[in-house]
Order: structure tokens, then sequence, then C-alpha cells
């Protein structure tokens, strides 16, 4: 038996999309898998323990999402968490436990040892799982045939290459998870239509987790998994990839299979982007499909700073993706990620002015970039000399700086107070989510983390659905 643990309680509440793949695929196998969902139990030790006391697995996962909340100046380490539960699982069955998850992945060493777990697959989990529990049930197992396994052998830590399937397949029936519980809470539901991205952005992590390619999943699997949703009351999606119109040909097959399936006229969904490509077509295809909301990553309106995030877009194809999706009736976000390596006073306030004038429903102010290790701003920021006597770096740890633990990047080009900067320059327009300001800087009330979100809670309790920020952005009349 497989016991499979979703241990995160952040709210608004997400469904852990990857354990219904998951324990789809071992259930596809023949193995029987349960569900323990800590994030729907009133007492989650209570929960863990009424499990164990009846239920004796050969193995246990437990999926770990986030690293930590990616924002400054909250800074929320999500890992001591993770370490926590292990340490309670331990306690309540000698089966040996097994990482896995986006966070996971990004730091797959280093959660492996911090947590104490036995094993980590660092990547797809789909066939891996089921890889591992072969092996265990072996008199003598091998490790080393387990795609992307990180475990202990002796004193060392091994691992296998990363679990990156060329062919994506995943189970369409999404039927172990209570999605229904998890629309009620959240808001809406979770697809994947690929995993991997090829874009070699500065900062990102995903291509650490997911893949340095994109995966394709068939257009028809994704219908039939809208379908398969669809039938257990949920009418409001969003997809999980990193960019969904990268590459824009399986964009356009993955909107076509849904508009073929008489899907657009039934559900709604929303989307992260890349801001090229896309064009009048792609915008009439995913409105014919059901799209209803778009966020782009736009990262600046600086040539600059677009340039130093190694962004392809300029400032122009974001002004012209505007009035293409008011065009077709799509809402519109556009993400900044403000503070980076050569920001400055000006670029900061060419930017915000830039997103004034070209008018998008609202605007992701974030300020500060989270330091990953593998990506491009690590080399950026050792190229700036020691990490601990660089004046741009922000954190709330003690000691030689560890980008395992929340680290980021803010330009002190842009003074002591950036927050109150940056909301100087917004000047009240409600269509900007500011930045978290730190301490002596203001309030926090136009801040968009959603990690434990009050009003969004109760806006979905009340009946809000949708992606977030456009939950939030109606909430404030924007």
């Amino acid at each position: 038996m497989l016991t499979l643990i979703n241990s995160n309680r952040m709210t608004p509440l997400i469904a852990p999309i990857g354990l219904d793949y998951v324990a789809g695929a071992a259930q596809r196998a023949g193995i029987q898998a349960d569900l323990v969902d800590l994030a729907l139990a009133e007492d989650p030790d209570a929960a863990l323990g009424a499990y164990f006391r009846k239920q004796n697995p050969r193995l246990v996962g437990l999926t770990f999402r986030n690293v930590d909340d990616c924002f400054w100046p909250s800074a929320e380490w999500f890992v001591p968490g993770l370490a926590d539960t292990v340490k309670r699982v331990r306690g309540l069955t000698d089966a040996p436990i097994v990482l896995g998850g986006i966070g996971y992945s990004i730091f797959p060493d280093r959660i492996l040892q911090h947590t104490g777990a036995d094993f980590g697959i660092r990547g797809d989990g789909e066939r891996a799982i089921v890889q591992l529990v072969a092996e265990l049930s072996k008199a003598g197992p091998r490790f080393d045939r387990v795609e992307g396994l990180v475990w202990r052998d002796g004193g060392k830590i091994r691992r296998n290459p990363p679990a990156w399937a060329l062919r994506l397949e995943t189970p369409t029936s999404r039927a172990v998870v209570d999605n229904a519980a998890y629309f009620r809470l959240g808001g809406q539901a979770g697809v994947e239509t690929k995993r991997g991205c090829g874009r070699k952005c500065l900062y990102c992590a995903d291509p650490l987790a997911k893949g340095p390619t994109s995966r394709l999943r068939s257009p028809r699997d994704v219908a039939d998994e809208f379908q398969s949703l669809l039938d257990q009351g949920i009418d409001v999606f969003h997809l999980c990839d990193a960019e969904f119109n990268i590459p824009a040909e399986h964009a356009m097959a993955v909107c076509e299979a849904l508009a073929d399936q008489g899907l657009g006229r039934r559900v709604r969904w929303y989307a992260y982007l890349a801001v090229k490509p896309f064009d009048a077509a792609m915008a009439a295809a995913m409105r014919k499909a059901g799209c209803v909301g778009i966020n782009f990553t736009g990262d600046s309106a600086s040539e600059a700073m677009l340039t130093t995030y190694r962004q392809p877009h300029r400032r122009e194809d974001m002004a012209a993706n505007v009035r293409l999706c008011r065009e077709q009736g799509i809402a519109v976000m556009i993400d900044l990620l403000l503070g980076g390596p050569g920001e400055t006073k000006a670029t900061l306030a060419d930017t915000i002015a830039f997103m004034k004038k070209i008018g998008p429903d609202c605007v992701g102010a974030a300020l500060g970039v989270r330091i990953y290790t593998g990506t491009g701003m690590v080399d950026r920021v050792l190229a700036e000399g020691p990490p601990e006597k660089n004046e741009s770096l922000r954190r709330r740890y003690d000691g030689p700086v560890d980008f395992f633990r929340p680290t980021f990047y803010l330009s002190k080009a842009l003074g002591d107070q950036p927050a109150r900067l940056v909301s100087r320059l917004v000047g009240g327009d409600q269509r900007f989510f500011e930045p978290m300001p730190e301490a002596g800087e203001g309030d926090a009330a136009a801040d968009y983390n959603y990690n434990d979100n009050t009003p969004l809670v109760r806006a979905i309790a009340a009946g809000a659905r949708g992606a977030y920020w456009d939950i939030l952005r109606r909430l404030r009349g924007a």
C-alpha cells in the first residue's frame, strides 16, 4: 500500500494536483493508494494518528509544493514545517518516507538532509513512485533504477537523473483528491497541459523543478481532464503551466480540443502567459475555449531591465497584448518583478508610468527577486562580490548567505524605503497590487501575497471564483 500525504495548509486551499496525478498513476499500476489530506483535516495530528493506527503502508509519500512564499519582506520559509511533518509521520509508522513536489525538486539534496526523509523524487512522480514501490518489494532493491530518485547510501546522498519524461502522460480522472471541497474552499481547480520550460529567465526555478524543455500532454487528455472535473461540479480552472503559450502550437491545439468538446461554453479558465508569442489568433482561440483571464509575465517596461531578466519581449508587446485581450473580453494582469539587478529609481518610475498608460485590469508590483541556486541570479550576485557584503541582498536569518533559505535581491539604488517609493509612484491607482512594506514603511493593505490571505478566503467563502488576482481586483473595484 502507498500512503500519500498532503501537508500544505496554506489558505486559500489549493488542491494537490500532483498527488492526484501520482495516486491515479499508482492505482493504474495496481497499487493501492490512500490519501491523507491534512489541508482538509480539522486536526492534522489527530488525522495522522487515526490513519496510522489502522494502516501499515509499504511507503509514505509527502508532497511539498512551495519552499517559501516568495515574497519580501514576509519571507516565510516552509521547510521547517515539512521537517516537523516528517518527524510526526516517522513516529507513527516504520514505512520509509519519500518526498516530492515542485518545492522539493528545487532543493532535492538540501531538503532531504534537512527533513530526515528516506527518499525524494526530483521531477515527475507518476512513473517514479511506481518504480520505487516495486523496488521496495524486492529483497535486494536497486534504487539506481528509479527515475529521479534521491536517497541515502550510507553517509552520502545519491541522486539519479531527474524524472523528466519526454512524453508526458498523466491520469485524467482526477478521482483521488476531493476536488469539489477544494473548489468550495479555494475557488478554482488546477490542470496541467505540459511541464518544463526552455526559456532561461534570470531568476526562474521552473526549469530546475520541471525540466529545461516543454514536455507536452495530449490536448485531448487535457480536455478529458477538464470534463472529469466538470463532472465533479467544478467549472472554474487555472492552468498550472509556467507559460501556457510556449510552445504556441501546443497552446492552440489545447484550445481547439477544449472548443471541439464544447467546453468553451461551460467552463471559465485562467492562465499564465509569456508576453511573446501572442497574437489576435491566439487571443480569439483562447476566448473561444473558455479563457477569461491572462496573467502575463511582464517583469518590467524598462528595456534595460528586460534585457537583464533575459526577456525576449519589449514594452510595446505588452501594450499590444492588453489591446488584444480587451477586444476578446479577457481580463488581463501584468506581473512585474521590481528591484532586480540594475533597477534604479528612473527605471522603476518608467515601468509604473508605462503600466498606467497601457491600462491592464491589474498590475502585480512584486518588489525583490527570490534567489534560487541553479539560476542566473546566483551568478549575477556572485559577480557583484561577497554576498555577505552585498547591500542589495535582503534576508531574515543570520550567518552566511544561504540561498536555500529565503534570500532576495532588492537593488540598493532604490533607497532605504523601496516599498514607499513604489507606493508614491503608483499614487493610489487601484489597479496596482503594491508590494508589502517593511517595518516603518506603511500598511500592507494593497499586497497580493496569496499565503493565508484573509480577504481572499472570505471572498471565496462568499462565492467568489477565479484566479486570485481577479478576485482581489474585483474586491477593490479595479
